[in-house]
């Protein structure tokens, strides 16, 4: 950002400034306060701003950035400006990496097995089409704010400060976890590859620890350093990385799917191994298991809103962006149909080894065993490429948190010579590797999903709350719509899940109903209030209806999660929100009272493409 955009950011930043700020300290004066006046120069200090907590959290939680400072002066707290190196091939290759990763082996045998047989095509379609409707609500963001801080920053201009540092806390706590137990898997499936029992051979016992900590895993160890020193040098290199090794991922997919093809049998999509134990057809459970075989397969899309986090890296954000997101989706959805639809020919779906689907089929098959080897090898690439896509994402959240002032500033530095956050992609880097060498962690590879999906949800609210109050529109009647349809999507889902089957009159009926309603709403709103601002660059299509849909059907996904996954979410929200009164609500009042913090007033500066121009 040149000299120019950044004093016009500033200006905008003055005239949005809350009272009680003075225009010198807006514009990047140090104030009227000293650092020997933070809230943490003694413990005298702290028990003082502990004393005016609820004082604080009543300015702060609910404070929202404006965007114009958000791209301006937030960012440059991180010193040297990540360089714009990225391209739309690179944001596709980066999505499919994310996306594509070793859960899709297993995702679809057990999608197919349990709920929607043959059908699981359609069901990879459903779940497609969602994550599309989530990936415009994200696009919108991505393209109008280009910041590195992904879903925290979106939230943090809509929400404020506290809805923020909730679901960024959430995303990067999974995404540590997660990434620490796919570490762990890569191991397992190297083995398979090559034929050796890796978790046997390759994992060190320690005996003395207790279950599940008593194995040590140096190789994903060394996978998790070895990924953090790359995504530390450069994020171009990283992401020429990446295509190499989704290119031959991709490959070893589309082999996998010709063999299926070519060995598979098109009876198979309609004949069950056991008729006279399971029904037969293309949709043998009907509606019912396509849709929870949707709901199913969903988390193996999960990965692509990692690629937000890298629209302050894109040279063209209005026209990669797009482009990026929304196209690797879309690639993604035709790679998952067609490794279901050869999947589903080359067994009974009654057949399917729910654990090991694609392997499971070929070990069956004379002259064939060999290909669970090449199964294993292109889980193997998965691994590698969903782990530089998460971990690339991982730092530039943390980054952009550091940068808000509610955790230490030395996050949010920006290496000038590589011009990555190294600081961050370091520290996160150490936390997964120390946790994936002793920690078996599979357990969490299952629940992970809740705060993603939650953080989707929000983010298709705040697309709606943004275009209908930003700068002024309806806040009480865009708060009551939104209230109002997320409860008919939840009494739709509880209708799905809690009505007895056998009485299908009464579930239809209920279910109807609150179809109705949702729809009912969404025409209501759409009719009576008007919007406040319409986006310059690249806008969701068909607002309200298309981020509604998106509400509605990750309120619906949330509720096929298990009661651990919400337990979970639970521990950590409260373990975040006690971080949040305790120390980052204070870190940043005292830099909103130093003047390097602004508060949107309801206005905010816009970039409107790569050049940086404000307006």
């Amino acid at each position: 950002m040149d000299n120019k955009c950044l004093a016009l950011a500033s200006s905008d930043a003055v005239h949005h400034h809350p009272a009680g700020v003075t225009a010198n300290a807006a514009i990047g004066g140090t104030g009227t306060s000293s650092s020997s006046s933070s809230s943490f120069a003694s413990w005298r200090a702290y028990g003082r701003a502990l004393a005016q907590t609820p004082r604080r959290l009543s300015r702060r939680a609910f404070a929202a950035t404006a965007a114009g400072e958000e791209m301006s002066r937030v960012r440059a707290r991180s010193g040297a400006d990540m360089a714009r190196a990225l391209r739309w091939w690179d944001l596709v290759g980066l999505g499919l990496g994310g996306m594509v990763g070793a859960g899709v082996f297993v995702t679809t045998g057990r999608a197919a097995r349990l709920h929607a047989g043959p059908g699981v095509v359609v069901s990879y379609a459903i779940a497609g089409l969602c994550a599309l409707l989530s990936a415009f609500c994200y696009t919108e963001f991505a393209v109008d704010l280009p910041v590195a801080g992904g879903a925290f920053s979106y939230l943090r201009v809509t929400f404020g400060e506290l809805a923020a540092f909730l679901t960024g806390a959430n995303l990067i706590m999974e995404y540590v976890f997660s990434n620490a137990a796919v570490a762990r898997s890569f191991t397992a499936y190297l083995g398979t590859a090559v034929g050796v029992d890796a978790p046997s051979q390759w994992r060190i016992t320690v005996h003395g620890l207790p279950d599940g900590f008593n194995q040590v895993d140096l190789l994903a160890v060394a996978v998790i350093l070895l990924i953090t020193v790359c995504i530390c040098y450069s994020t171009k290199e990283s992401s020429v990385v990446n295509m190499v090794l989704t290119a031959v991922h991709v490959a070893f997919i589309l082999f996998i799917i010709g063999m299926g093809f070519r060995h598979g049998d098109a009876r198979n999509l309609t004949r069950p191994a056991d008729p006279s134990r399971s029904p037969g057809g293309f949709f043998p459970h009907g509606a019912v298991g396509v849709f929870n075989g949707a709901a199913m397969v969903y988390l193996s899309y999960i990965g692509y809103d990692a690629v937000s986090t890298m629209a302050e890296e894109v040279q063209r954000p209005a026209r990669d962006i797009p482009v990026g997101v929304s196209g690797s989706v879309v690639v993604v959805t035709v790679l998952y149909c067609l490794m279901a639809a050869s999947m589903s020919m080359l067994l009974p779906y009654d057949a399917i080894d729910p654990e090991a689907p694609f392997s499971g089929a070929f070990k069956g098959r004379e002259r064939c065993a060999w290909v669970s080897n090449v199964i294993g090898a292109g889980a193997s690439l998965g691994i590698l490429t969903s782990l530089m896509v998460a971990m690339l994402g991982q730092a530039r959240y943390l980054c952009v948190i550091g940068r808000s002032g509610v955790m230490p500033a030395w996050l949010a530095r920006v290496n000038p010579r590589t011009a990555t956050p190294v600081n961050a992609s370091a520290f996160l880097g150490v936390f997964t590797a120390a946790l994936a060498l002793f920690t078996e962690l599979d357990i969490l590879l299952n629940l992970v999903c809740i705060g993603t999906l939650f953080v989707f949800y929000m983010v298709a609210n705040a697309v709606v709350y943004r275009r209908y109050v930003g700068g002024g529109g309806a806040r009480w009647p865009t708060l009551a719509f939104l209230l109002v349809f997320s409860l008919s999507a939840l009494a739709f889902t509880l209708a799905w899940k809690l009505a007895p089957p056998e009485r299908r009159g009464v579930r239809a009926g209920l279910l109807a109903a609150c179809a109705a309603l949702a729809v009912t709403a969404v025409a209501a709103f759409q009719a009576l209030v008007p919007q406040a601002r319409v986006p310059e660059l690249w806008g969701v299509p068909g607002m309200p209806w298309v981020p509604a849909a998106s509400v509605f059907l990750n309120v619906f996904l949330l509720g096929s999660l298990d009661r651990p996954s919400y337990v979970r979410f639970a521990i950590f929200s409260a373990a975040a929100l006690l971080v949040y009164v305790l120390y980052s609500v204070h870190a940043s009042y005292d830099a909103e009272e130093s003047g390097r913090l602004d508060v949107d007033g309801g206005g905010g500066g816009k970039v409107q493409d790569e050049a940086c121009t404000v307006v």
